[in-house]
């Protein structure tokens, strides 16, 4: 009996802390300021054929060629800046 009560007492102290251990990203923020040639990494949809997401770093012209609007997405989809 007592190991099931220390059990779930590890159990929701493990879940609080998840919640807590990923940063909050704010809403319309819009991606973060880099120089002209950095490279803004997002998750894409898998590729026909594949079930499995990849991350693709762009500079924010060649995502603006994919029509994709970094600041737009980056709530979302964003993962990290390359400088």
């Amino acid at each position: 009996m007592a190991h099931t009560a220390w059990i779930a007492a590890l159990s929701a102290i493990v879940a609080g802390s998840a919640a807590t251990a990923q940063p909050e990203q704010v809403q319309g923020a819009g991606a973060p300021a880099a120089p002209p040639g950095a490279r803004y990494c997002l998750w894409v949809e898998p590729q026909t054929g594949s079930r499995l997401e990849s991350v693709e770093c762009w500079t924010r012209d060649e995502w603006a060629e994919a029509d994709v609007d970094v600041d737009k997405e980056w709530a979302k989809e964003g993962v990290r800046v390359i400088t």
